[in-house]
């Protein structure tokens, strides 16, 4: 039902020429649509989209602007949101949370309970462009194939993974059309196993914000399944984002910015369940209660003064206590080393097979050659040091390094005395060689003024990929393809109308391109495939694909 502002509105309209009208409707129309959002943010589904309809009808109208019509996109893209909302009601789990605590976006996921020195900053050569959603990348030391969320040609989020051959890595490619939205993936995160890989997206089916996914491996069709949404209370409404399971597999950890302020993000630790009973949870204050992931009350609360310092938190303190940590890291560091060496030349006097000796003997000296330099970097520490301590003497400041160590190591505790989040490190930054790009091809995708039809079927030899953009009873109007070029139009036996997009050799051509076609308004795209000029699985075509490029000699690389 439209409201009463809306028919005054409409009313006043008339009697002034429609020129109150079209200064107040999208005024009205964004107001009702913020109540809309404040609804769907507090899991009001259906409330919600009762407000976005009023909100479309205060915008529609026999003449419309270009105002207009991206004020009924937004609007249309809002009810969605809430639909999905109301249909993932049906799907919801209740987990069991072991703790939870704030943390600096700038640096949330060193307190993941995961490998040490694992998270390394982006290099340049994977992605460039800073991004307040993707800090770092999860690399840990003899990881061979990297998964990270980097910038296409539009500035839009992808994931990418890259493999490392020889010395160099591969160029980055795209996983899959199911894996590619019109807007950003970020945090990929792989299981243990392989065969699951979790992420976040703010394009795919969700309700709001970045929401939580997982794609299991397809070993029948070797790919990535179509990305699942994690339901709640993983997802919703706000920002939530690097879900994974702990290295020893007992919890399962997400970030949400859901309830926090500011730059931070809340980091969730859920007792992990590997079959997971989910049910249906219709009332808004249920699912809003579930979705603040309250701790079980397992322990008595944690004394809160038994974390509070007594020490003055100043620059110079700080600084002391950082160098500390930075002095205990290298000793650690070094006496990991030292204590590999002895386990190599323990292998070393074990080992019989000639071939194998040789391999630990190169081990072995490139671990010994490390060694020194390490110890220079503890040396030039352990000095400067002792040149802030010397400073605070001259200062007339009396400090008591013990408790001050045990300050610097102090781990932060969450809601529960019975899980402590402890701060990893950062590992080393990646130096990474990538195979460098063929030049660019031009494959006639284009998107030009006017569309050009070509009415024609692909003959083509060998593997084709087309983007399908529609299918209609009638011809398509020239304008509703968008500048699309070249726009392949097929005329079925039944007489239907289907509209292919481009003209593509290689899967991963196609897959670049996928995203731009879906921004102009064609959501439901999709890729499909043909070889030697017959219509195919695109499963298929991609196998053949393969099989044509092992018979080709092999392509040499020069480093970038």
């Amino acid at each position: 039902m439209v409201s009463r502002r809306v028919i005054y509105l409409l009313f006043s309209a008339l009697l002034c020429g429609g020129s109150l009208y079209a200064q107040d409707k999208l005024h009205v129309a964004d107001s009702l649509a913020a109540k809309g959002d404040s609804l769907r943010c507090a899991y009001c589904f259906e409330e919600s989209v009762v407000l976005y309809q009023e909100a479309l009808s205060a915008v529609q109208d026999t003449v419309m602007t270009a105002e207009d019509t991206l004020a009924i996109v937004s609007i249309s893209d809002r009810i969605l949101l809430s639909e999905n909302g109301k249909n993932m009601s049906e799907y919801v789990y209740s987990p069991k949370v072991v703790a939870r605590h704030v943390f600096s976006q700038e640096e949330f996921f060193l307190y993941y309970p995961l490998k040490d020195s694992c998270w390394r900053a982006v290099p340049n050569v994977l992605d460039s462009m800073p991004s307040p959603h993707a800090k770092a990348i999860y690399a840990p030391s003899g990881d061979e194939t990297i998964y990270f969320s980097g910038q296409d040609k539009d500035g839009i989020r992808n994931i990418y993974f890259t493999r490392k051959t020889d010395s160099l890595w591969t160029l980055p490619a795209l996983l899959n059309e199911h894996l590619v939205s019109a807007s950003d993936e970020i945090y990929p995160m792989l299981s243990e196993d392989g065969k699951s890989l979790y992420f976040a997206s703010a394009g795919l089916y969700g309700v709001g914000g970045y929401d939580l996914y997982v794609s299991h491996w397809d070993e029948r069709e070797k790919d990535w399944s179509e990305p699942v949404n994690m339901g709640f209370p993983y997802s919703s409404p706000a920002n939530d984002y690097l879900l994974c399971a702990s290295e020893d597999g007992h919890y399962t950890v997400f970030a949400s910015d859901r309830d926090c302020q500011g730059d931070s993000v809340t980091v969730y630790v859920l007792e992990h369940d590997s079959m997971p009973v989910r049910s249906s949870v219709t009332d808004p204050a249920q699912l809003r209660n579930l979705s603040r992931l309250e701790p079980a009350a397992a322990s008595e609360p944690m004394d809160k003064d038994e974390v509070k310092s007594d020490i003055p938190e100043d620059a110079d303190t700080r600084r002391y206590m950082d160098k500390m940590a930075q002095i205990r890291e290298l000793k650690d560091t070094v006496a990991l080393f030292e204590s590999s060496l002895e386990q190599l030349r323990d292998r070393y006097s074990l080992e019989e097979d000639p071939v194998q000796k040789e391999s630990l003997v190169q081990q072995i000296l490139s671990a010994e050659a490390q060694i020194p330099a390490l110890q220079s970097r503890l040396e030039t520490a352990t000095k400067q040091l002792q040149d802030i301590e010397m400073d605070f003497l001259f200062s007339g400041i009396v400090i008591d390094p013990d408790k001050l160590l045990v300050e610097a190591e102090r781990e932060i505790v969450g809601e529960t005395i019975d899980y402590a989040f402890t701060r990893m490190v950062m590992g080393e930054p990646l130096n990474m060689e990538v195979q460098q790009p063929e030049p660019e091809v031009d494959y006639t995708f284009r998107i030009l003024e006017d569309a050009q039809i070509i009415r024609d079927t692909v003959s083509h030899s060998g593997p084709v990929y087309q983007i399908q953009i529609m299918s209609s009873d009638r011809p398509a109007p020239l304008k509703s393809l968008k500048g699309l070029c070249p726009v392949f139009e097929t005329v079925t036996t039944g007489g239907k109308y289907i509209y292919r997009v481009g003209l593509f050799f290689e899967y991963q051509d196609v897959l670049q391109h996928l995203n731009a076609v879906k921004r102009l308004g064609f959501r439901t795209a999709y890729i499909v495939a043909f070889y030697d000029g017959e219509e195919k699985t695109v499963a298929q075509v991609r196998n053949m694909e393969n099989e044509n490029k092992k018979m080709l000699p092999r392509r040499e690389y020069i480093k970038i």
